[in-house]
């Protein structure tokens, strides 16, 4: 993947929601595995409207931080 401008990186911290793009490039990782993450059953972070995929990023943060040293 590329990496992002500057100003898009900027603008895509302020957002409250991020496309598949958004999110594996915000976590380091690949779009098929950011895919995976949002398909789980029991995925608290994700978003889906009119059959788009999103990450409620301020979710996804509380998530992370919570998981800190440990696998999820």
């Amino acid at each position: 993947w590329k990496r992002m401008s500057k100003e898009k990186e900027f603008k895509m911290i302020e957002k409250k929601l991020l496309s598949v793009k958004e999110l594996a490039y915000y976590l380091s990782i690949g779009q098929t595995k950011a895919r995976e993450l949002l398909a789980k059953e029991d995925c608290p972070y994700v978003c889906r409207i009119d059959g788009r995929i999103f990450a409620n990023k301020t979710v996804l943060d509380k998530v992370v931080d919570s998981n800190t040293g440990r696998n999820i």
